[in-house]
């Protein structure tokens, strides 16, 4: 965990607004699929060690990360402390991860924040049990979740509306590795098969950005009225 969080929370986002100019044509490498490198268009990529930041005192030397994928309207520039080859941009699109910890420690889960703690000593044992327990039910869910089966749609007949409106695109999660896990010990203590255990099934890093959403009537009718 202290491993996904070096390489993930520690990189930091710079919101890029209207940029034009191009990728660096120097000092880095391209790593975009196209192989167009020193151009700042969709698809494109680059890293590289730079200098952030034109004050003297804020001045940063990191390894910057640029990425364009189809579908973006900006390009994604993220500063890292990793080494150029070390690192992609598309690690950043885990970041959601911190928000999803965040639900299930609260309402979503342990319901941290009924506690009304205010004694850190209190608190710390407190959190020492919700990090033991998510580990658990985490460990339980992802089990369980790598065993359902891809699809179900071959046991439908041929005629089912599934069957038609079936996109052949892989749909996201439903239901949590937390929330499943959960539900999988309670529904093994309430049949009397005592305590169950998991283990962790790990994926690989991400090497694509996450797919753009689509703008709501409500971002369309905003950015109108900047525009305006």
């Amino acid at each position: 965990m202290a491993l996904c969080e070096d390489r993930v929370i520690g990189l930091a986002s710079l919101h890029a607004h209207q940029q034009t100019g191009p990728f660096p044509s120097s000092g880095g490498r391209d790593v975009s699929q196209s192989g167009n490198s020193g151009t700042q268009r969709s698809g494109s990529a680059w890293c590289g060690e730079v200098d952030c930041f034109s004050g003297q005192k804020s001045r940063l030397r990191c390894t910057l990360l640029a990425r364009w994928d189809e579908g973006y309207e900006e390009v994604w520039l993220i500063v890292t402390d990793l080494a150029p080859q070390q690192a992609t941009a598309a690690w950043y699109g885990m970041r959601s991860w911190i928000e999803g910890g965040f639900k299930d420690t609260k309402r979503g889960g342990w319901q941290w924040h009924q506690t009304k703690m205010a004694d850190p000593e209190r608190a710390e044992r407190l959190w020492l049990a919700i990090a033991v327990a998510t580990l658990w039910v985490v460990s339980v869910g992802g089990e369980a979740d790598a065993n359902l089966p891809v699809s179900s749609l071959e046991a439908l007949p041929e005629t089912h509306i599934a069957r038609r409106s079936a996109t052949g695109h892989s749909r996201p999660r439903m239901l949590s590795c937390f929330a499943r896990g959960i539900i999988t010990i309670l529904g093994t203590l309430i049949r009397g098969d005592g305590l169950v255990l998991g283990r962790f099934l790990p994926e690989p890093w991400p090497k694509m950005t996450p797919a753009p959403k689509k703008k709501t009537t409500k971002i369309l009718a905003h950015a109108s009225l900047e525009a305006a």
